[in-house]
């Protein structure tokens, strides 16, 4: 027994001495950092302390001789993050017995009490090598092992069987898809607004690769091996090593603030990284910039080097790997067609011919069957782009060529990315290279300033192409009969061009589209609409979501605005391609139907067709009366109902909704209960929801409460009362997981809302919903604007503020306590940011102190 006591505690002493070494020697090397800033001096430091701590567990945990503890992975490489996993490998030269297996299980719980995070596996190395035929992963981490200590044979047998059965081709093939699957799970781009600096493009992991693939082709270990084997040049040698460096460092900064593993430069941590660096904001006002955008540009610029050097380096890999006889086909006196790549016919092509800079992706945009550049193109490409000056843009030869690269019929993004990759297109257009890897601090936008004008020019090209059409058929349509389309990428390219400057960006960006127009030989006809489509390319999404399309006035002075057909078809391109650029969780049905809402009905004024409440009125009461008898009502089934309503009603309302909620209410029109109506919005998406009681004063708050509860998000909200005091409102509502069991949700909801204005129990108190993490580091000071509108019937009430649940019923609630009506809600969400605009009205309202108070508590929930 006593034996067993001191056996207990030599081992608890051992774990505990073991623990605090690592942990000084872990502290000793941190502060080191902090002060010397050298990140590979701290990733060897911790391995080499790892290495003892483990050779010490190991010789102390009695195991057969025959037995070997092997690092792989990033462990194996030689390097370890501070909060990085431990990938181990024990190595057995046959199957565990009961004893061996007990002392493995005892060595893995010491590792773990020690407070090392680790990954192991306990194989032979005919396990191992079983695993790897199966598994890329584990052949990958294979490549990387190293011996810490254990029997020097066995690790040896096992890099011997490793050697024999690696297929280099066969792994790059591997490595490559594995990327290209990486790079589209991050939508195959460096530059989100919140990369991971390991697995984004252009990150670690794709230097990782070039080194991976390279050292199973038993080519290089190094970036010096690989520019002493003439795969790359020392300069990018040096380059990549100084990348790579600068993403460790940014990769240990990140761990260390986090005190876990973490590799995301999520907004939360940008601007406590950026510190660490020594970076400052700097500027005031509109023109501050941040101490997080200035690292985050250095980090996109590092990652679209590395983007570069990868495609470079890889296809020199493929063809060491893969040699085969060169196919050449002459393409025009300064290029070839290679096996099927583009390649300069001399190395100095692009110097002696500078105008080559730019022919070179009007070739590409004309000969679709060019799968891309060769490595030495696109290294001499990628060194002579400092040629393009002021006097290369001067160039008429130039002007034309970047001219006829908008007009391509085919692979115009493609060719404006590449461009904007190898820094051609920020050279040749000065003002766009400005806003490369500028952040964006909206809470909607989801990429730089640069990518998010590419995705837009994206999004027009895809209305041009037939295989898309069935995305967006209405926008294929128009741009299908537009003159000139390329005049829409030359506005989708400015309309943003001027973030960052301070000011109007909208207006600042017109002056730089006029002149590019002037440069380019635009005419004065398309380069007013280009001009225009800059300036205003913002207003039509404003109109749409923030004013009352069923108000004549408002579709009259929209269509003075843009004045003729060809401008309001451009605008509402521009406008569609801009939202969905933005991100991919901003544009949605609803917005689209009220775009092409207000296109339809500003056409039709153009085309000389009044646009009278009354003339609307009466095509909607027409419409609605034909889909009525389709229903089989009786022909007079709908007058007592609608005798009721006012016009107000009707223009808020199309033909099809005007329809629906008449055969559900036309029998019930003095009904005592609730009625509630629930189906699938014709939108698309979401359910639509109406509501037919005797008016009371919360109504509104109250079913909003009930939507807040359910974590459904309102889109829109008509609140009418009838002649005869009911309420009729409808809401247009969303959730996440409703698609597969919309029924039941249908069911659910009409029995519920019934049932809860049945009760009229006493309204909830407002919860306090949680900010989210881009709204807590981003934070919008919310506003206010109470105002009459120009009738002086109403008042206009326009709220913004971050988005978070219980918003609206929060607002709903203060509205209630000062006996506001509300007879309309369009509720905005853009990403993190709401902007509503409500149509008010309520004898409260007469008075400006009351407004004053309204306005402040108003602010007051709106606050977190």
């Amino acid at each position: 027994m006593d034996a067993a006591v001191d056996k207990a505690r030599d081992k608890a002493q051992t774990r505990d001495l073991l623990k605090g070494r690592l942990k000084a020697e872990r502290q000793l090397l941190t502060d080191a950092f902090h002060g010397d800033g050298k990140p590979e001096k701290l990733l060897r430091g911790l391995r080499q302390s790892v290495d003892a701590v483990l050779a010490e567990a190991w010789n102390g945990a009695g195991l057969p001789p025959a037995c070997a503890l092997v690092g792989v992975g990033g462990y194996g490489r030689g390097e370890l993050f501070p909060h990085s996993d431990l990938d181990l490998l024990i190595l057995l030269s046959q199957p565990a017995d009961a004893i061996t297996r007990g002392k493995l299980e005892e060595l893995v719980q010491l590792l773990w009490d020690l407070g090392l995070e680790i990954g192991s596996s306990i194989r032979t190395v005919d396990e191992c090598m079983s695993e790897s035929r199966a598994d890329i992963t584990v052949q990958t981490s294979l490549l990387e092992a190293r011996l810490v200590t254990g029997d020097v044979p066995l690790f040896e047998q096992l890099q011997r069987r490793y050697q024999e059965e690696l297929d280099p081709q066969a792994f790059f093939q591997a490595k490559t898809v594995e990327m290209r699957l990486r790079h589209a799970k991050y939508e195959d781009t460096a530059f989100s607004l919140e990369p991971n600096c390991k697995e984004s493009p252009g990150g670690l992991r794709d230097l990782q690769v070039i080194l991976w693939v390279a050292k199973a082709a038993a080519l290089a270990n190094s970036w010096g091996q690989l520019a002493a084997r003439g795969l790359i040049t020392q300069v990018e040698a040096r380059a990549l090593m100084e990348k790579e460096s600068a993403f460790k460092d940014i990769r240990v900064r990140l761990h260390l603030h986090a005190g876990r593993r973490e590799d995301r430069l999520v907004f939360d941590v940008q601007g406590a990284i950026a510190e660490t660096f020594g970076l400052q904001t700097t500027g005031e006002g509109v023109n501050a910039r941040r101490a997080s955008e200035y690292l985050m540009q250095r980090y996109y610029w590092a990652a679209k080097t590395v983007t570069q050097l990868n495609t470079i380096l890889l296809q020199n890999i493929e063809a060491q790997l893969f040699p085969q006889p060169a196919e050449v086909v002459a393409v025009n006196d300064r290029f070839n067609q290679v096996n099927g790549f583009i390649d300069v016919k001399a190395d100095d092509t692009f110097e002696s011919e500078p105008s080559t800079l730019l022919e070179i992706f009007v070739v590409m945009t004309e000969r679709p069957d060019i799968k891309g550049m060769t490595a030495r193109t696109t290294r001499a490409l990628w060194h002579a782009r400092s040629r393009i000056d002021e006097v290369f843009r001067a160039d008429p030869v130039n002007r034309a060529l970047f001219v006829r690269i908008l007009q391509a019929p085919v692979g115009l993004v493609h060719a404006l990315r590449r461009m904007n990759d190898m820094g051609i297109l920020g050279r040749y257009l000065p003002a766009f290279r400005h806003i490369v890897g500028m952040m964006q601090h909206d809470l909607f936008h989801v990429y730089t300033v640069d990518q998010h004008i590419l995705m837009v020019v994206r999004n027009m090209r895809r209305f041009t192409m037939s295989e898309h059409a069935h995305e967006y058929p209405f926008c294929s349509q128009l741009i299908a009969n537009f003159r000139s389309s390329w005049l829409l990428y030359v506005a989708a390219l400015f309309h943003d061009i001027a973030k960052g400057r301070g000011g109007d960006h909208s207006r600042l960006g017109v002056a730089d589209a006029t002149g590019f127009c002037l440069d380019h030989g635009v005419t004065p006809d398309d380069t007013a609409l280009v001009m225009f489509l800059v300036e205003q390319h913002l207003t039509m999404s404003q109109v749409a979501q923030k004013q009352d399309l069923s108000d004549p006035d408002v579709i009259q002075a929209f269509a003075a605005l843009v004045g003729d057909e060809r401008h309001l078809t451009a605008l509402y391109l521009l406008t569609v391609a801009d939202i969905r650029g933005t991100s991919p969780k901003v544009w949605n049905a609803w917005k689209a139907k009220l775009l092409e809402d207000l296109y339809r009905v500003t056409l039709r004024v153009l085309g000389g067709e009044p646009h009278s409440a009354d003339r609307e009125l009466m095509n909607r009461q027409s419409e609605a009366r034909a889909t009525l008898r389709l229903y089989g009502l009786p022909e007079h089934a709908h007058e007592a109902l609608w005798n009721q309503l006012d016009v107000a009603w009707f223009l808020r309302h199309d033909a099809a909704d005007i329809a629906w909620q008449t055969r559900s209410l036309y029998d019930r029109l003095d009904s005592t209960k609730p009625v509630v109506k629930c189906r699938l919005a014709p939108i698309g998406e979401g359910l639509q929801v109406a509501v037919y009681i005797k008016d009371q004063p919360d109504l509104f708050a109250r079913i909003c409460s009930y939507f807040d509860r359910k974590n459904f998000s309102i889109l829109d909200a008509k609140i009418h009362t009838t002649r005869h005091g009911y309420a009729l409102d409808t809401f247009l509502v969303t959730e996440d997981n409703f698609a597969n069991s919309y029924r039941d949700i249908i069911n659910l909801i009409e029995h519920e809302i019934g049932e809860l204005l049945t009760k009229q129990a006493p309204l909830p108190a407002p919860a306090r919903g949680r900010l989210s993490r881009l709204s807590r580091t981003f934070p919008i000071q919310p506003t206010v604007d109470l105002r009459p509108d120009e009738r002086g019937q109403y008042h206009l009430l326009s709220i913004s503020a971050s988005d978070r649940t219980g918003l609206l019923y929060s607002i709903a609630n203060v509205l209630t306590r000062y006996r506001i009506n509300v007879h309309t809600a369009k509720i905005m969400t853009l990403g993190e940011r709401v902007e509503d605009v409500f149509l008010v009205d309520g004898a409260v309202l007469s008075s400006s102190r009351n407004q004053i108070q309204l306005e402040t508590d108003l602010l007051d929930v709106l606050k977190v």
